[in-house]
């Protein structure tokens, strides 16, 4: 899935943070090799066949215990040595248009200057697929994520939804397309959904963040409004309606429980 010919690799660094992606690792790291002078995979204490797995791929494999999403990607993003970084998810990858359309932001134009200089972070269009299914519609078809930027851009603090510090940095986004095979089967993801619900509740808590009960049926409601139906996410069948509804429980599951921890006065 690189870029594969005579074309030189881009200074920029593929970065992946791990645990137990013996299945899916090697898809990712194969998409950035060619393009990225280097790929570093962070593991965070794999024991199934991930390090082995990408190092056959070609990554640098680095280790460190989890310390939390942003966190964790931080340190990932400070072993690189390129001046830029293009971060996936394991189950993530870069198509080869894709990959073509980041190599062209690198190009040299008439006037000496390459397109990459233009911003700090450029945001990539991602597509999930569910179930074996590519999601089309729903909000879920061109998401734009930020994943292409500058070595010195860091994640703000989060347990979950990550997001890197905008401030003083500007933003563009590129039409580069990278699959996102987001569940391996239902019950896995609604699993993880499940944590991030927790996640989410603990941090807005902690941030002095109080809900009311009413809230989690107004904002599940809303999810499933815009996205099931203004979005027509019903257009991607069986596969969307499961998506979808796994994602409208996430939504009531984690505005409910910041509710409870109001009710209960529970710290984080």
């Amino acid at each position: 899935m690189g870029v594969t010919g005579t074309e030189r690799p881009l200074p920029i660094s593929g970065v992946v943070i791990a645990k137990n992606e013996a299945d899916r690792i090697e898809r990712c790291v194969r998409s950035l090799i060619g393009l990225c002078a280097e790929v570093v995979v962070l593991d965070s204490g794999s024991s199934d066949d991930t390090v082995a797995r990408a190092l056959a791929a070609g990554a640098r494999v680095e280790h460190q215990e989890w310390l939390g999403f942003s966190s964790q990607k931080n340190v990932a993003v400070s072993r690189a040595t390129q001046p830029w970084v293009l971060l996936l998810d394991a189950d993530e990858w870069l198509v080869p248009s894709g990959a073509r359309r980041v190599r062209e932001l690198f190009e040299r134009r008439p006037d000496g200057n390459a397109l990459i200089e233009r911003a700090d972070i450029w945001r990539l269009l991602r597509r999930t697929r569910f179930l074996g299914r590519s999601l089309r519609h729903g909000g879920w078809g061109n998401e734009a994520v930020e994943r292409l930027f500058r070595v010195n851009c860091r994640y703000l603090p989060a347990r979950v939804h990550e997001s890197l510090d905008r401030r003083g940095k500007k933003v563009l986004r590129l039409p580069a397309r990278i699959e996102h095979d987001t569940a391996r089967n239902q019950a896995e993801y609604e699993a993880k959904l499940d944590s991030y619900a927790e996640l989410f509740a603990r941090q807005r808590h902690a941030q002095g963040i109080r809900g009311y009960w009413i809230d989690a049926w107004l904002h599940a409601g809303a999810y499933w409004l815009k996205n099931y139906w203004f979005r027509a996410g019903f257009l991607d069948g069986r596969a969307g309606a499961i998506y979808h509804y796994l994602h409208s429980r996430y939504v009531f599951r984690k505005y409910r429980r910041l509710w409870q921890l109001r009710d209960a006065a529970i710290e984080p």
